[in-house]
Parts: C-alpha cells; structure tokens; sequence
C-alpha cells in the first residue's frame, strides 16, 4: 500500500509539473538531435561537388589590362564558352500600343533566304560580371527589315541646314511598332541637333554628303549582305549600293582582331574614349546575322571590343551610348534614355512585320541592283 501510494504522487508531480520545466528536462535530447543533423549535413556537403566563381567563368581579361596589340592578340574563347549567367533583368516599361489592322503580307516581297522565319531575340545576360542586353538579329531571315526612325517621323534627318529637333524614345517606339527599337548614331547637343555621319534607308538617303569621311559605316547591300567601312582607313564608302546603312564608331574589330584608333577615325571627344555605358553592333565571319549588345555598366572600349569578339563578331563598331543609350523589344522599353533623341534603328521581324511600303522598297532595291549589275556585265 505505501510503495502504491508513492507511486501515484510521482505521478501527480509530474503531471502537475510546469511547461518550462519540462521542456527543460527534454533540452539535452533536443540538442543532440540538433547536433546529429549539423554533423550529417557537413558530410553530405563535404561529398557533393562544388565550383568557385573563378573555375565558372575564366572570363575576360582585367578591365585595368594593358592596351591590346591586335598582332599579338590572343584567342577568347568561343561564344558556346563564353561566361554567361542568368540574372533577373532590370524593370521594364510596358505600354499598350494603339491597335491598327495588320499589314497584309505578299511572299513576292522578300526574298527566300531561309526556311523558318527567325525573329529577332533579347537576352538578359552578364558577361564577366557587365550586365548586358544581347539582340540577335537573323539577316537570312525573309521577314527581317532594318530601318531608321526619325524624331516627329521627318523624311530627312537632321543637319546643318533643316531640323526637326528630337524626341521622346516612347514616342519613337509607338510610332514605329518594330520588334526592336535602339539607340542609333550620334548627334550634336546644339539646337539644330545635327545627325552624325550619311544615313540610308528603305535604299534612300536620309542624309547625305559627299565631303563625310570620319567614323565607321556599317551598310546592308543587296540580300543583306552586311560590310563594314572606315572612310579614312578603307576609303568612303559606296553609300549608294545601300539598302540601310549607318555611321556611328570608334570601330572595335576588324577581320576578327581588335581595332581600336578612334582619332584616326577622326574621334576627338573625351566622353567618347573614356569609360561609359555603350552599345556595339556587328556580325561574324559568315555575315549570316547581326548582334547588337546594350552594355549596362560603364565599359571601356577595348573591354567593349573584347566581349564582342567574345561573342563571335568578326567585325564591329560602337553606337551611340551614355545618356543616348536606349532599347525597346516590341513595346517593351528595357533600357530608357536620359535624354530625347533624334535617330533610332528599327528591326522587323515576323512578330512585328515591317510596313508594307518598306517590304515594297525593298524588294524594287533587290531588282534593280540585279538588273543594273546585269547591265554592266552584258555592255550592248
């Protein structure tokens, strides 16, 4: 009877006994617990395969590096190779444009450079830690188009003589409605806003001189075949077998080495040379594409020519950059500008199709570049 009766007051005790208290008395089989699961974790960790930042991306070299000597220049790896990680991209402003019927597209308007339609695509990407916008813009491509929008739509761009100022790059967005909007060529901060360089499009003359010879053209000659000319290293360039051609530079990289002597294209601004936000636009060796890369962060121009050979270009050139700099994908701008602007370049593709007056221009600039180069080879 005693021993039944201590029994049942140990019983008592302990279910009278406080909540803290008991959970101190289970506290060592906590932390054992604990500690038995930090110890496994450690080991799996020490089992499982890891990589340090550096063994990820051997990427470029320093931005602090010496000058590059294009005949000692070494390779960069491939762009299969090349460093790239996926980031979140920044903000995006998005509108609505104003709806409109579709352009009716007639097959007889573009040539058949290839099977499947490939629109243009914008990728996010960093490389060696420059956060960047690639766009790849497939020339082969039936319904690829490149055109130069104007600031309050003018036929004739600004110079010396007529202006019609700049404007905001939303509005030049709306109004173009092309699957790619960009920052285009430089332009004088006076009031008459004076376009840098001779500018073709649609196979006509936006602005033209004969006496200009500073800078780096790119042009689009029949089928797309794209060239890129230093005027006072190569000689002007026969702007008039251009369906679209621009002047912008320093040039970056010619035949696949860098290339990089902005006074002797006639550069003398610091803000050019120095160190800036840019983008650059080029193709490889094969000319089948052109890649534009809208660099985030302040790059030098040696830097911005080595992530463009980087990227596979065989030759390449700077665009308009620092305040002017701007991108839009349809009718989403990725990157605003800081100011307004007077020049943009618009590509079109199978998503945003070109206006049906450019396609019609385009093709005429076709045949007649065929019938007068057949001309000229059959003298009657």
């Amino acid at each position: 009877m005693v021993e039944r009766l201590r029994q049942h007051r140990e019983r008592t005790r302990a279910q009278n006994c406080p909540p803290s208290i008991q959970a101190f008395k289970n506290l060592p089989i906590v932390l054992a617990n604990i500690l038995i699961l930090f110890a496994g974790t450690v080991a799996l960790l020490q089992t499982y395969p890891h990589f340090t930042t550096s063994e990820l991306a051997p990427d470029l070299p320093p931005e602090d590096s010496a000058p590059a000597d294009p005949a000692a220049d070494t390779d960069i790896p491939s762009p299969l190779q090349a460093p790239i990680e996926d980031t979140a991209p920044p903000p995006i402003l998005t509108f609505r444009p104003p709806s409109s019927p579709p352009v009716p597209h007639s097959p007889t308007l573009a040539p058949s450079h290839s099977p499947t339609p490939q629109p243009v695509s914008v990728l996010y990407r960093k490389l060696a830690g420059i956060p960047v916008y690639i766009a790849t813009i497939d020339l082969k491509d039936p319904e690829t188009f490149l055109h130069i929008g104007l600031a309050k739509n003018a036929s004739q761009a600004n110079s010396a003589r007529s202006t019609q100022g700049d404007e905001p790059f939303v509005h030049l967005v709306r109004r173009n409605r092309a699957a790619l909007t960009l920052s285009g060529t430089f332009f004088s901060m006076d009031r008459q806003k004076r376009v840098m360089g001779n500018l073709v499009a649609g196979g006509q003359f936006l602005k033209f001189s004969p006496w200009e010879n500073y800078g780096t053209t790119l042009g689009l000659r029949v089928g797309n075949q794209p060239e890129m000319i230093t005027a006072r290293v190569q000689g002007k360039p026969r702007w008039q077998d251009h369906w679209f051609s621009l002047t912008a530079g320093p040039r970056l990289l010619s035949r696949g080495k860098l290339w990089i002597n902005p006074k002797k294209e006639g550069f003398t601004d610091r803000a050019v040379m120095g160190s800036a936000i840019r983008s650059a636009i080029g193709f490889p060796k094969s000319g089948h594409k052109l890649l534009h890369v809208t660099f985030l962060k302040p790059v030098s121009l040696k830097r911005e020519a080595e992530i463009m050979r980087y990227l596979g270009c065989y030759e390449a050139m700077n665009l308009d950059g620092g305040t002017s700099l701007a991108i839009a994908k349809g009718n989403r701008i990725l990157k605003s500008p800081g100011r307004n602007l007077t020049n943009v370049i618009t590509v079109y593709d199978t998503h945003f199709p070109a206006p049906k007056h450019l396609k019609v221009s385009w093709y005429g600039f076709q045949n007649s570049d065929i019938l007068a180069f057949k001309d000229a080879s059959n003298p009657q």
